[in-house]
């Protein structure tokens, strides 16, 4: 499959080996300059690509920048681009990060806000896992003990093209409805970054409350700032799930 990616870093970055690995045709596009992009492309084994050309000739292009940084992409940069065309958008807002976004603040969900900034509709994915579970954490399909990732857009056709590359990168999948539930997903969620399996998965997004998703969010990063160490990745994992006493892997873990 041909996919073009809008950022390097680590989330972009990772999908890009993590596809390129699987045989795919990847190029990639950061704001970085030239010398830096060719570098990292290099790097990824992908191919490096102008911001015009990233959308041109794909049949995916997934959004991995930033929140506040979408409205800074060319107003017309999907005028032209097909509607098969699937876009994926795998940002978080956090408001410490990406600063007050009002319609956002309000409760607009995230990925319908992205999808009217950019004109084009999107399916929400990548964005419920960490960057070290997205580059360590996949394994072969039907492998015991899989981490789940969710999905959540309009086009059941599409969600089920993206369901395959979630697949060719190690990880189940479960379908979290349309776009508008994507906030089942999103940061301050049981979903989010907890690293469950399929079922597991299922149960926590049916768990999740969107009014308290917002304070949960802020006061997770709050608690994370206040650490004078950096917390490893399996901290940082067993902090999101002690956030909802239900979910069942703090269940394990406080039994062990």
């Amino acid at each position: 499959m041909k996919i073009g990616i809008i950022g390097t870093g680590a989330i972009g970055g990772t999908i890009a080996k993590k596809l390129v690995d699987a045989n795919h045709l990847v190029k990639v596009y950061s704001a970085d300059g030239s010398d830096k992009l060719k570098k990292r492309a290099l790097e990824l084994g992908a191919s490096p690509s102008t911001l015009t050309d990233i959308v041109k000739d794909v049949e995916v292009v997934i959004l991995s920048i930033p929140t506040n940084v979408i409205p800074s992409l060319p107003k017309d940069l999907f005028a032209g681009v097909s509607q098969n065309v699937i876009v994926v958008d795998t940002s978080n807002y956090y408001p410490f990060r990406d600063g007050d976004i009002q319609e956002l603040k309000d409760g607009k969900v995230e990925s319908e806000w992205v999808a009217q900034q950019i004109g084009h509709p999107v399916i929400k994915a990548f964005n419920n896992l960490l960057a070290h579970t997205l580059q360590h954490g996949g394994k072969p399909e039907h492998a015991k003990e899989r981490i789940a990732m969710a999905i959540s857009g309009d086009d059941e056709k599409a969600k089920a093209k993206l369901s395959g590359l979630i697949n060719d990168a190690g990880f189940d999948v479960v379908d979290a409805g349309p776009l508008a539930a994507s906030w089942r997903h999103q940061p301050g969620t049981p979903a989010y970054c907890t690293e469950l399996s399929t079922t597991e998965l299922k149960n926590a997004l049916d768990a999740g409350v969107k009014e308290n998703a917002p304070a949960i969010r802020d006061s997770a990063i709050a608690q994370l700032m206040e650490r004078t160490t950096q917390p490893t990745h399996e901290e940082i994992v067993l902090f999101n799930r002690a956030l909802f006493p239900t979910n069942p892997k703090t269940v394990v873990t406080h039994g062990a």
